[in-house]
């Protein structure tokens, strides 16, 4: 949701895709790839580094016009790591970023489900 929220915050015209891809499937094992791509303002190649460190944004000029606390994608990419995955990203000033990640999962079990009455 963070992602998402971000790339809303950061494009000011344009769009944003989400898009989630079954990369394989054996028995009940998935492995899904999570990507959320926008034509926003980009991040320079020399912020990438740091923008998943704690309370670090892009840019200071950055944080004064779209708000946060720079702590969102800290966040999201520790409860990434935390199920099994790596958050990425790829950026471009000017043209946009895309975060994605895989993560491996398992089906869960078919159940009946039942309405109240």
């Amino acid at each position: 949701i963070n992602l998402a929220g971000n790339a809303i915050k950061f494009t000011e015209s344009g769009e944003v895709i989400l898009s989630l891809k079954l990369l394989s499937r054996e028995d009940d094992q998935l492995e899904l790839e999570f990507r959320v791509k926008d034509t926003g303002i980009g991040i320079a190649e020399s912020q990438l580094a740091h923008i998943f460190d704690g309370f670090r944004q892009a840019e200071s000029s950055t944080a004064r016009r779209y708000g946060g606390s720079g702590l969102g994608l800290a966040i999201s990419q520790r409860l990434v790591h935390q199920m099994g995955g790596e958050l990425k990203v790829l950026s471009e000033p000017g043209k946009g970023s895309e975060f994605y990640f895989n993560l491996p999962c398992q089906l869960a079990e078919e159940r009946d489900w039942h309405s109240l009455p």
